[in-house]
């Protein structure tokens, strides 16, 4: 079981793992996992997962030449994972079963750091990072995810560096789970580093309104510890009114604002089985499919 650093403490990141469908937001993602290889002097984990379920409807009469099929699509995989990986130390892994089933059983056995992630955004059959999958991922992994969305924009040519670092927080348990990585990675890269704290909406009957933003901001600019303040510049910015009442929305426009190139977030651990629709009422994961850079996703564990 992976526990959150400490803050002012860096991170080490050892083994990462890049899940893939081979889709093109899969291979958006893979100059992110081995930019990080590189830089951590990490060991790639390759996945690709063949969905069992795909093979529930057919009958005993064809296994034969499903199975052969399966073995076929296997080897592929992992000749393309070995393509794909090529240059950084790496292992590459397909296997048949759920798709989180898999990607935890991993997550354990290779004594995972991070895992990297391409998403849609979107539904439809056939696909491997799709609505409740995605969410399952980030809300269940013991380790950070960093997930890339739709709408990031990369360039690999210019190799990747996170120069601008937006992390939001409300304040809860689960948020400030992601706190200690957004310093060390911010201290890795000499970062900007902005933490933003959303009031939803303030309340009509707050008589010092005043007072109440200022304690929000010194509590904000509390959060990174001394030491950090040599190796990144940090800023605080607090959004209060009512105007902001969807904080996911808030959200991104102040990380094109910020020309981040990271949004950190924690989140809610997942109890039981995950909603089919959840991610679609979901800020987090409204954030990750229309963020135009990647998303680091760290699982908080209470309040």
């Amino acid at each position: 079981m992976h526990t959150t650093v400490e803050a002012g403490r860096r991170i080490a990141l050892k083994n990462v793992l890049f899940a893939t469908d081979f889709s093109p937001c899969s291979k958006a993602a893979l100059p992110y996992a081995l930019a990080i290889a590189h830089q951590y002097g990490a060991r790639v984990c390759g996945a690709h997962v063949l969905n069992a379920d795909d093979y529930l409807f057919f009958g005993p009469e064809v296994w034969p030449a499903h199975l052969q099929q399966e073995e076929q699509l296997q080897q592929d995989a992992l000749a393309q994972l070995e393509e794909q990986l090529r240059g950084v130390p790496h292992e590459a892994v397909c296997a048949v079963g759920g798709v989180w089933d898999v990607l935890c059983r991993i997550i354990g056995e290779h004594d995972i750091d991070l895992v990297v992630v391409g998403t849609h955004g979107r539904s439809g059959l056939g696909k491997f990072f799709v609505g409740s999958v995605a969410e399952e991922v980030f809300r269940r992994a013991d380790c950070p995810v960093l997930s890339v969305g739709p709408n990031v924009r990369s360039n690999p040519d210019r190799g990747i560096q996170f120069r601008h670092i937006l992390f939001a927080t409300d304040f809860s348990g689960y948020s400030l789970a992601a706190l200690p990585y957004a310093v060390s990675l911010a201290e890795e890269d000499q970062a900007q580093l902005v933490l933003l704290h959303v009031v939803e909406e303030p309340e009509a009957s707050i008589a010092n309104l005043q007072g109440v933003k200022a304690s929000l901001m010194r509590r904000l600019q509390g959060l990174v510890p001394p030491e950090a303040e040599p190796w990144c510049q940090t800023d605080c910015l607090l959004e209060f009114g009512e105007q902001f009442a969807r904080p996911a929305e808030r959200i991104l426009e102040i990380a094109g604002e910020q020309a981040a190139d990271l949004i950190i977030l924690g989140v809610r651990p997942v109890h039981g089985k995950l909603g089919l629709v959840t991610h679609l009422a979901s800020t987090t994961a409204q954030i990750l499919t229309q963020a135009a850079c990647p998303v680091l996703t760290v699982r908080g564990c209470g309040e």
